[in-house]
């Protein structure tokens, strides 16, 4: 199952800060929100194919903290964490990101949900400190690893889709 041109990720950057991700599912935006919520869903789709949720902690508020831990192929394990700033069911999620590889390199994440006759446009707008970290970030194959987790949140979207119609 390819991606389809429309629902291909796009990766732009609006300013020498910021990096946007934009994808289209074919889904509501409140199965796209609930996706984000609890480590049931995340572990699910998280991360590129060939990795494993290994470790899921999500404290789901405002305030509350979440953590996830992936497995390589190589056995390496990955950490990433942070804070959930603010949460607006079913519109936005804005959070902070850290890369445990990259300690003290924190990003502020905004994701926004937007419906339009079933089908929801996600966008996601990180802003780093400086512009090296920002290109640190593009030269570290992200956009390939977040591209691939859209396409495993794209199918978990479907999984959830036929749950809630059975």
């Amino acid at each position: 199952m390819g991606t389809s041109g429309s629902n291909a990720l796009k990766v732009t950057t609006p300013s020498d800060r910021e990096i946007v991700m934009t994808r289209e599912f074919d889904a509501p935006r409140d199965l796209v929100f609930e996706a984000h919520s609890s480590c049931e869903h995340l572990s699910k789709w998280w991360g590129p194919r060939k990795y494993e949720v290994v470790s899921c902690e999500v404290d789901f508020r405002p305030g509350g903290s979440w953590r996830i831990v992936h497995r390589g192929p190589d056995g390496e394990e990955y950490g990433f964490h942070g804070e959930y700033r603010e949460i607006v069911p079913p519109e936005r999620i804005t959070w902070t990101f850290e890369f445990e590889g990259m300690p003290g390199s924190v990003t502020v994440e905004t994701m926004t949900l937007e419906e339009h006759d079933g089908k929801t446009t996600f966008s996601a707008t990180s802003v780093y400190d400086t512009v090296q970290e920002r290109d640190g970030m593009l030269e570290s194959g992200m956009e390939s690893g977040a591209a691939e987790s859209m396409d495993r949140l794209d199918e978990y979207l479907e999984v959830l889709r036929q749950r809630k119609t059975t």
